[in-house]
C-alpha cells in the first residue's frame, strides 16, 4: 500500500486530502509542522508527498519582501515543508501540489510569487469560479484523460505567470481570462506535478480532477 505523505497546517486543513487519497488504496501519512522527525527519517517512510493547500508563503523563502496584499503566514510551516519537498524532488517521489502546494513547488526549484491577486480570492466558504485551458499532451492532461477547456474552483489570491515561474518548470494550465498559470510539472522529475485549483473540494471540480490523487497513489505504487 503506498504512503503518501500529506504536509497541512493542521489536520482540520489537512482531512479532505486524506479523504481524497484513501478511495485509491493509499495509506497517507498526516505530517505536520512540529512532526518530530528529520527530513530523511520521514522521506525513508513514504513513497509519495501531497501538499496541501494553505496560508502564504513566507516571501523572504523567495528572497523577497512582505507586501499588503500578503495573507497570514505559517514560518513554521515553510521551514518543514520547503526542505521535505527538496528531499522529495532529489529523490524523484512522485509529487502533487494543491493551490498553496502548487506555488511551493515553484518557490522550492527557483521561482518566485506574485503576492496578491484580488479578484481570486474566496468569499468567506464561497468559492469563485473561472475557466482554464489544460495543454494537451501535458502530464496533467494524461492524469485528467483529457486536455482543453474546463471550469474550475479558484481559492487562492497568490499566483504565477511566466515572470514568477521557476525556469526548469513548465506550464501546463492557464486561466484563460488573466493569463495566471494553473498548473506547473517538471520535465525532469517522473511525476511532480502543481495545480492551483482544489479538486479535494470535489463537487466544486470536474469528476475527472479526483484522477489526479488516483495518478499520485499509482505513481507511488511503481516505487512500493
Amino acid at each position: 500500500m503506498p504512503a503518501i505523505g500529506v504536509i497541512a497546517s493542521d489536520a482540520q486543513e489537512a482531512k479532505a486530502y486524506l479523504e481524497a487519497l484513501i478511495p485509491w488504496g493509499a495509506e497517507p501519512i498526516l505530517l505536520l509542522p512540529g512532526f518530530d522527525c528529520n527530513v530523511q527519517d520521514i522521506l525513508a517512510r513514504i513513497t509519495g508527498l501531497l501538499l496541501a493547500g494553505g496560508t502564504d508563503i513566507n516571501p523572504t523563502s523567495y528572497g523577497a519582501e512582505l507586501s499588503l496584499g500578503t495573507g497570514p503566514i505559517k514560518a513554521e510551516r515553510d521551514a518543514f515543508e520547503l526542505p521535505l519537498l527538496r528531499g522529495a524532488l532529489d529523490l524523484d517521489l512522485p509529487i502533487l501540489g494543491i493551490c498553496r502546494g502548487m506555488q511551493a513547488i515553484n518557490v522550492a526549484m527557483g521561482g518566485c510569487l506574485i503576492q496578491d491577486i484580488p479578484d481570486h480570492k474566496e468569499i468567506g466558504e464561497e468559492s469563485t469560479y473561472h475557466r482554464i485551458f489544460i495543454s494537451p499532451g501535458s502530464k496533467l492532461a494524461a492524469s485528467l484523460g483529457s486536455g482543453g477547456q474546463v471550469r474550475v474552483n479558484s481559492r487562492h489570491h497568490q499566483g504565477v505567470r511566466e515572470p514568477q515561474k521557476a525556469p526548469t518548470l513548465l506550464a501546463s494550465a492557464y486561466n484563460l481570462e488573466d493569463g495566471i498559470i494553473e498548473a506547473l510539472e517538471s520535465p525532469h522529475h517522473s511525476w511532480a506535478l502543481g495545480i492551483q485549483c482544489r479538486p479535494e473540494r470535489s463537487n466544486e471540480v470536474p469528476r475527472q480532477f479526483q484522477r489526479l490523487f488516483q495518478a499520485l497513489v499509482e505513481q507511488a505504487r511503481r516505487r512500493d
